[in-house]
């Protein structure tokens, strides 16, 4: 996760060299968010304490303290939020290794693996190692991807643990809800799969695109005999594609999920899907933006 950045802020001097009686010019000051905070602090407190002799010694010892232990905080979190982005993308490399009984070729540090089941379990110990020991969201992260690897070595545990992460919100939510999906989909449970794709179709902003989920949908549909349902979710992914323009007017290529939408839809509706018609080419044109061959 990327840090805020902090914006700097000058403190201009209170005099301009050059004026009549003007103390000399002051070397001008940056300072950042938290020191500017930090700052303040000091003075409420010397406010608060003016005219306590020794006191304020004290307040101000204390508070500074607390400004370096805060320091020392942002400090530490930074590197580790950088830490912790690099062990998931490490463990993730793992997990998208290739599968090969090829041996390695000489001077390659690419990892491969023998079987599904060697780097499934590599994978997800990479995994348990980053989520014990960074905390959220990384942690979050890493447990859907536990998940996730683990379907293929102990699928009832796997459900178990993508039901329990669906249950949260952000994106580890909605991705553990497709991911549950897909998996009460493949083991032949259409109703709760047709209701964990409707609830994330109904969400503003699900991670995974609308017409990946509504063709998954559709798909369930297929199977269930819903016919007409299925093919009423295949056309509006499709027609909206093929018939969008850019802001300048131009024509926007379809994505692979329409294209395939419209094909589900040409098997079930041939009538609807003649009126998805393809978009027309973009004529190439000349420096001055003339049509080529005009």
């Amino acid at each position: 996760m990327a840090t805020r950045k902090k914006r700097l802020q000058e403190v201009k001097p209170a005099t301009v060299a050059g004026d009549a009686g003007a103390t000399p010019k002051e070397t001008p000051r940056y300072q950042d968010a938290f020191q500017r905070k930090t700052e303040k602090r000091l003075e409420d407190v010397s406010k608060k304490v003016e005219g306590k002799g020794k006191t304020i010694l004290y307040a101000l010892g204390a508070l500074a303290v607390l400004a370096i232990l805060l320091g020392i905080f942002v400090s530490w979190n930074r590197r580790s939020n950088a830490a912790a982005q690099t062990a998931l993308g490490k463990a993730i490399e793992t997990s998208e290794a290739q599968v090969t009984t090829q041996p390695a070729l000489a001077g390659s540090t690419e990892k491969t693996f023998k079987t599904e089941k060697e780097r499934a379990e590599a994978a997800i110990a990479e995994f348990k190692s980053v989520a014990d020991k960074y905390g959220s969201p990384v942690r979050e992260k890493a447990q859907y991807f536990i998940a996730v690897n683990k379907l293929s070595l102990d699928r009832a545990a796997a459900v178990g643990e993508l039901e329990n992460l669906a249950k949260s919100s952000g994106e580890v939510g909605s991705l553990s809800k497709f991911a549950l999906a897909q998996a009460k989909e493949g083991d032949g449970k259409l109703d709760e799969a047709a209701a964990l794709y409707g609830e994330l179709a109904a969400l503003s902003d699900p991670v995974v695109s609308k017409d990946t989920i509504n063709f998954a949908l559709a798909s369930i549909y297929e199977k269930q005999g819903k016919k007409e349902d299925a093919a009423n979710i295949y056309y509006n992914i499709a027609k909206p594609a093929f018939e969008a323009k850019d802001a300048e007017g131009k024509t926007i290529q379809p994505s692979q999920t329409a294209r395939e939408a419209r094909t589900k839809l040409q098997a079930l509706n041939p009538t609807r899907a003649a009126e998805i018609k393809e978009p027309a080419p973009e004529m190439p044109q000349m420096p001055g933006g003339l049509p080529i061959g005009n």
